[in-house]
Formats: C-alpha cells, structure tokens, sequence
C-alpha cells in the first residue's frame, strides 16, 4: 500500500492524519506513506520528529485575506497543483487522502485529475471551504458528526468518527504512573491559546497554596512559553511548560485532570484516553461548534465546561480545586468520558481505503 495523506496546519487537522498512518502501517508493515502540507504548518516540525516523510507544496488560504493576499493566494493554487501532481508522479499512491488544511485541496483535486482514489476527511460539525469543495470530487468522505453528512452527497459519506491515535485509547486501560502530586494537563491546542494562559497565570497565588498537591505540565504556544515559565518560577510552583509537547500520549497518561479548548480533535483524544476535562471553548469558532461541542460532554458527564468571558472572576480556581479533592468525582468523569470515544475511527476509514484502492 502507498498512501499520500494531504493536509495539516493545526493539531486539529495534522492529528487525525498520523491517526490514519499509523493504523495503514499497523496493517501492514510494508506500506509506505507520505504526507504533504506547507513549510509553514505544525507537520513540517512534528511529523519528521514521528518518522514521517513530508513532501511541501507552496499554498496559502483564500478564506477572510486582504486584496493583496487573496490575489497572492489564488496565483499559487496552479502551482500548488503543479508541484501536488509532481509528487504523486514520483510518488505513485494508491489513495491520496485529505484531512483538512491548506495543502489538502491541491493534493487531492491533483490526484483526482491524475485518476486515483481519492478521500476526504472533516473533523467538525461545520465542514470547511475547502472540504465542501473537494466533496464534489472525492470518491468518499468520512465524517466525525452525522449532522455533517447534509454538506456532502448522500452517497458518499459515510460517520466514521473523528480518528484518534491508537495510542490514546491504550491510556484507558493503563495503570497510571504512581507520582506524588495531581497532574494539571493545560493546553490550548498546537499553537497555544492565549486566554488560557492568561487565566492559569492569575490563579497561581491561589495555586500556590495547593503546590505540594499539584504538578502542572502547561503547553503555551511558542509566543509565551519563557515568560509564562517565569511566572510559575516566581511562585515555586512544580511545573513543566513548553511551547508544543511532541509525547502528548505521555501526557495525557499522567494526566489527572485537562484544561483545554473544545475543539473535535482534543475531544475525540480526551474520551478515547477517558480523562476528565475542564473544557473552554473558543468563542470564536464557526457556528459557535466549540461551545456546542462542550455542552455535550459536560451534558454526559464527561467535563465541566467553562466560558472564556467566565475565566476573569476566580471560578477556574473553585472547579480545579474542587475536582481536585473529589478523587470520585473525577473519576466519574473519566467513566463518562471513555464511554463516548470512538476508538475504531481509523480502523473504519482505513478498512474503507482499502475499498477504494481496490
């Protein structure tokens, strides 16, 4: 098997991609598989770090750019294509799939022209410009959301599930590592998120009389991570802060607690590894899905949802130490959490891949 998997830019999007390769590989060991993104996206750190090839193709967005951008943008999609079509000649896939992202769309209307299979997938209730696109060319499109089938032709999609690492829902059925502390697990998604760190640096003269009870591990984006470490040094607080955490299987394994955003792909990692979550959803996500996306869990019992305009007066502090000194609590959560993951995701797709390529 040869598998050209296109896409990436964000965590959201690049995440599900590895998901994908690795269950390819786990089928057989012989498959080769390569990824196309930008320079500029998370894959071009990440994914050598993995041991993935990555070709890079020279694309931007179209979608909400100024004049001069927008003009930019629209004379790189030929030789986005071009350079797509170049790679798969060498390449020689068998599918070519597209999991979002500003090199999805070169990569998978190239591969279409040059007659291979090609697949889409869309990891939010809301699917993307881009996406909505290439569903019209695309031989199949596997959607997390049954509410997302109505964007694409009936006949071609099929709710798989937002696929996560094999990995993550390894976690669930894992002893945690014994530690002296409760883990804090803080991140708001791969580039940061900027009101998060700002709420955790306002709680930490609270914090700190939990700090021999609690360790914290605080990915903060690359803009903020010296001068966040700073702070937590000036209140002798056990932490590790880093501008992007590479293991996050690691980190979610220790991880007695999460505070993070609500978007699909740390949802569909959080109930495959059954943790329990503070969720803040990003307000300004397309249809408000982030904050739709936390209602629902916090509706099953799976985490506690806290809005970004309720981050100023002092209540992140009142949930984490509550949930911190009620161990049953927690673990409740976690119970509620694992019972919503879908573990088999990328079982389901690659299953269906391997259709296609026949």
């Amino acid at each position: 098997m040869r598998v050209i998997i296109a896409g990436g830019g964000t965590g959201g999007h690049l995440f599900p991609g590895i998901a994908l390769a690795e269950e390819f590989l786990k089928r057989s060991g012989e498959a080769k598989i390569l990824f196309i993104g930008t320079q500029r996206g998370m894959e071009a750190k990440l994914l050598p770090q993995l041991g993935f090839e990555l070709k890079t193709i020279d694309v931007e967005g179209i979608k909400g750019r100024g004049l001069g951008a927008l003009v930019k943008s629209v004379y790189q999609i030929p030789v986005s294509m071009w350079q797509s079509r170049g790679i798969i000649k060498e390449f020689k896939p068998n599918i070519v799939i597209g999991v979002g992202g500003y090199a999805s769309g070169p990569a998978v209307i190239a591969a279409y022209l040059m007659k291979i299979p090609t697949a889409i997938a869309e990891q939010n209730a809301l699917p993307g410009l881009t996406n909505r696109i290439l569903g019209k060319f695309v031989k199949k499109i596997f959607v997390t959301y049954q509410q997302t089938a109505r964007y694409f032709p009936p006949a071609k999609v099929m709710v798989s599930g937002n696929p996560v690492r094999a990995a993550f829902a390894a976690i669930n059925n894992t002893e945690r590592d014994k530690k002296d502390c409760r883990q804090l697990l803080v991140f708001g998604g791969s580039q940061g998120a900027e009101a998060i760190n700002r709420a955790i640096i306002r709680i930490l003269p609270r914090l700190q009389k939990m700090k021999r009870k609690i360790c914290i591990i605080h990915q903060t984006g690359t803009k903020q991570a010296d001068k966040i470490k700073k702070v937590y040094e000036k209140y002798a607080m056990k932490a590790h802060v880093l501008p992007f955490i590479v293991d996050m299987v690691k980190a979610y394994k220790s991880a007695d607690l999460i505070i993070c955003r609500a978007g699909a792909t740390s949802l569909a990692e959080i109930t495959a590894a059954g943790r329990a979550a503070i969720l803040i959803p990003y307000p300004y996500a397309a249809n408000d899905h982030q904050a739709k996306n936390a209602r629902a869990m916090a509706e099953a019992g799976a985490a506690v949802v806290l809005y970004e305009h309720e981050l100023s007066d002092g209540k992140l502090y009142d949930i984490i130490e509550e949930l911190l000194i009620d161990e049953k609590k927690i673990r409740q959560m976690e119970a509620k959490a694992a019972s919503l993951g879908n573990i088999k995701a990328a079982a389901n797709i690659v299953d269906t891949c391997i259709k296609l390529m026949a």
